[in-house]
C-alpha cells in the first residue's frame, strides 16, 4: 500500500493539522485525540486503504492499519502533519483531560487493575492446574509438591491489597513503596483476618478519635476499593506535602507524616466506609447475576457489548477482582465470554455473507481475535459499523449469558475471556463449552439470517466516450478552465502535500475517468475519487475545496470501489450552483498521489480544457 497516501487522507478527514491534539500508535492502531470531533468524517476514514476499522474509546479516535503497518503509516502521518510524535501515556492523558469525571474515574480503575492482570492470571492458572491434577491423581493432595505448589498459587490473591496497593500508587504519582506500606497496614498480621471473622468467638476493637467510637480490627483481605481510596489519599497528601515541606527535613517528614495520616485514616475511616459499599456494590452484582431462571445473568449479558462501546468496561477488572477476593470466584467471567464470543460469531457471519473484499477481510481475523477475548476490533471495525451484527451479537449474549447464569458456573482469575478462558475454568468445562457454543450459534444465525449487503452503486456508465489513450496521460475529467495548484485556496493542496498535478475550474457538473483504470477510493461523502491505472499511477479527483463538510449533499456517484473504467466514463455528477450557494469553491484539484514514484511530471495543459484532452504526463 502507499504509506503517505493513506497517511494525507487520514489527516485530510480528521479536519487537518490545525484539528491534532495528540497522537501515538501502538502495535496496531493509529490513535488520536482530536480537539473538534465535528470535523471529523469517520465514514471516510474506514474507505482508507489500509484501514481495519475506526473507532473511539476512552477519548481517542483510534485508526486499526495492523501491525507493521501503522508504524509506517504514523511516521508519514506526522511528517505530514507537522507534529512531534508523541507515546501513548501522552495521548492517554491528552484524551482523559477531555473526558467527563465519570469516564476518568472508569479509567483510572482500569489503570490501576489491568497491569496486576499477569499476577491474578498465574495464580487462578495454577490454581486451575493444581485442581485438574488432584482430580486425575487423588494423592497428589498429600504430597509435599501439592503443598509447595498451593502455597505460592493463592499469593496473589492473600496479599492482592498490596499488589492493588502498588499499582494503584503508581496511577496516582505517589510513592509506590508507600502505597505498598499503606497495603501491608491493612492486612497486617495483628488484624483479625477477614476470612476468620465468621469463626472467631469475639473480635478485637480499639478506640478511635479520642474515644469517639470503637473499630473493629479486621484486615481487608477480599477488599479492593479500600486500598485504592487509602492510595489516592495517601498520593495527594505526600504530593502536598513535597510542596510545603522544606527540603532539608523533607526526605523524613513527608513519608512519616504520609503513612501516619493515611494509615489511621485507612483503618479508622476509609476502611469501615468502603468496605461496607464494597459489600453492598458485590451483593448487588450477585444477587443480579443469581436472579431465578438467569435473567439477572441475561441482562448483563446483553449490556457487557454496549458497555465496550461507551468505553466503560474496564470497570469490569474491579468487579472481578473484588468478587475474586470476596468469594474465590469470578462469576463474572463467562458471562463477559458469552458477550465477547457473540460479537466474534456475528462479525464472522458477516464476514462470509458479505462480497465486499475489503470488509471481508477486515471482518474474518476480527471475529477470530473476538474467540480469543479482544473484542474491539469486531465490535468497531464490523458489528456497529454495520449495526445488524452488533445487534445478533447482543442477543447472542444474553443467550450465552443464561447458561451461565442458570449452571452458576465461574473462574479463578480474570483477564482472560474466549477460548483461553478454559484454562481458569477447571471444574466447569462442559458448562463454558456450552455457554461459548450457545452464545457463538445463536449470534451466527441472527447476523446470517440479518444480513444485508453494503450499499454499493452499480458500475454505470453515462454518456460513455470513445477516447483513444496514451501510456501513463491523464485526461481532463471534466470541462472547465485548468490552473496552477497555487492558486487552490487550500493549503494542502496549493503546497502539493498531497501530491502534484493541477486544478480545473468547473462549467459543468459531469466528472469523467481521467484514464483506462480501475476505481480504488469512493469517499461515502462522494466529494472525491480515487483512481489508478495498470501501470500504477494513482489520481485523486477532489470536487471543490472543503466540501466533504457537505456530506454527499448536491453528489451523485456512478462508480464504486473496484470497478473498472474507461477514460471517459461518466463517474460522479455534481451540482455545481447548489455547492456555490452553499459557499464553497468549486476548484477541482486532480493529483498524482503517488508523485515521488515519478522523475518527471509534465503539466500540458492550461487555461480551457474539453473533457478527455490530455493534461498530464509523467514519466519514470
Amino acid at each position: 500500500m502507499d504509506y503517505r497516501k493513506s497517511a494525507l487522507e487520514v489527516l485530510e478527514h480528521i479536519g487537518g493539522n490545525g484539528n491534532i491534539v495528540s497522537a501515538a500508535h501502538c502495535a496496531t492502531r493509529l490513535r488520536l485525540v482530536i480537539a473538534d470531533n465535528e470535523k471529523c468524517s469517520r465514514e471516510a476514514l474506514e474507505n482508507i486503504d489500509g484501514v481495519k476499522g475506526v473507532f473511539e474509546a476512552s477519548g481517542q479516535l483510534q485508526i486499526i492499519f495492523g501491525t507493521g503497518v501503522v508504524n509506517k503509516v504514523y511516521d508519514e502521518f506526522i511528517a505530514a502533519a507537522g507534529i512531534a510524535a508523541g507515546t501513548k501515556e501522552d495521548v492517554k492523558q491528552a484524551a482523559a483531560s477531555k473526558q467527563n469525571p465519570f469516564l476518568r474515574a472508569v479509567k483510572t480503575l482500569g489503570d490501576v487493575f489491568v497491569p496486576i492482570i499477569p499476577a491474578i492470571v498465574a495464580s487462578g492458572l495454577l490454581m486451575g492446574l493444581l485442581e485438574g491434577l488432584c482430580n486425575v491423581f487423588p494423592g497428589m493432595a498429600d504430597s509435599g509438591t501439592y503443598v509447595i505448589i498451593h502455597l505460592f498459587s493463592n499469593a496473589a490473591f492473600v496479599f492482592l491489597p498490596i499488589l492493588i496497593a502498588i499499582s494503584a500508587a503508581r496511577v496516582f504519582g505517589g510513592n509506590q513503596f508507600l502505597g505498598a506500606v499503606i497495603g501491608m497496614v491493612m492486612i497486617h498480621p495483628d488484624l483479625l483476618n477477614a476470612w476468620s471473622v465468621a469463626g472467631a468467638q469475639t473480635i478485637p476493637t480499639a478506640s478511635a478519635w479520642f474515644g469517639l467510637y470503637d473499630v473493629n480490627l479486621v484486615g481487608y483481605q477480599g477488599h479492593v476499593i479500600p486500598v485504592v481510596i487509602a492510595v489516592w489519599f495517601m498520593s495527594v497528601l505526600e504530593k502536598k506535602l513535597h510542596k510545603i515541606v522544606p527540603e532539608i527535613i523533607d526526605l523524613f517528614v513527608t513519608p512519616l507524616v504520609t503513612v501516619l495520616v493515611t494509615g489511621y485514616l485507612s483503618l479508622t475511616i476509609f476502611g469501615p466506609i468502603f468496605s461496607a459499599i464494597e459489600n453492598g456494590v458485590l451483593s448487588g452484582v450477585e444477587y443480579l447475576i443469581n436472579i431465578p431462571f438467569g435473567i439477572g445473568a441475561m441482562l448483563c449479558g446483553g449490556l457487557y457489548a454496549p458497555t465496550v462501546v461507551a468505553g466503560v468496561h474496564h470497570m469490569y477488572n474491579a468487579l472481578e477482582a473484588g468478587l475474586l477476593s470476596a468469594n474465590g470466584v469470578n462469576t463474572w467471567m463467562p458471562i463477559a465470554t458469552a458477550a465477547n464470543v457473540a460479537q466474534g460469531a456475528a462479525a464472522l457471519a458477516f464476514a462470509i455473507r458479505t462480497k465486499n473484499q475489503k470488509t471481508k477481510a477486515m471482518a474474518l481475523p476480527a471475529s477470530l481475535s473476538a474467540f480469543l477475548g479482544i473484542t474491539e476490533p469486531a465490535i468497531f471495525g464490523v458489528n456497529i459499523r454495520f449495526m445488524r451484527p452488533f445487534i445478533a451479537g447482543c442477543i447472542g449474549g444474553i443467550c450465552g449469558a443464561f447458561i451461565a447464569g442458570i449452571t452458576g458456573i465461574g473462574a479463578s482469575a480474570y483477564g482472560i475471556t474466549g477460548l483461553f478462558g478454559f484454562l481458569i475454568t477447571t471444574d466447569y468445562s462442559f458448562q463454558y463449552l456450552l455457554v461459548m457454543a450457545v452464545s457463538a450459534a445463536v449470534a451466527f444465525v441472527i447476523s446470517w439470517i440479518l444480513f444485508k449487503e453494503e450499499k454499493t452503486v452499480e458500475n454505470q456508465v453515462v454518456n460513455k466516450r470513445k477516447v483513444t489513450t496514451e501510456k501513463n496521460m491523464v485526461y481532463a475529467p471534466l470541462k472547465g478552465k485548468v490552473i496552477d495548484l497555487a492558486q487552490v485556496k487550500d493549503e494542502t493542496f496549493a503546497g502539493e502535500v498531497l501530491g502534484k498535478g493541477l486544478a480545473i475550474i468547473p462549467e459543468e457538473g459531469k466528472i469523467h475517468a481521467p484514464f483506462d483504470g480501475v476505481v480504488t477510493t469512493v469517499f461515502d461523502t462522494k466529494h472525491a475519487i480515487g483512481l489508478s491505472t495498470e501501470e500504477g499511477l494513482e489520481i485523486l479527483i477532489h470536487v471543490g475545496i472543503d466540501t466533504v463538510q457537505l456530506e454527499g449533499k448536491y453528489y451523485e456517484t456512478f462508480v464504486a470501489e473496484g470497478d473498472k473504467v474507461n477514460a471517459g466514463d461518466l463517474i460522479l455528477t455534481v451540482d455545481l450552483d447548489g455547492i456555490k450557494e452553499a459557499g464553497y469553491d468549486t476548484a477541482t484539484p486532480v493529483i498524482i498521489t503517488n508523485s515521488d514514484d515519478y522523475g518527471r511530471i509534465e503539466l500540458l495543459k492550461h487555461g480551457e480544457t474539453e473533457v478527455a484532452e490530455g493534461i498530464l504526463k509523467v514519466e519514470k
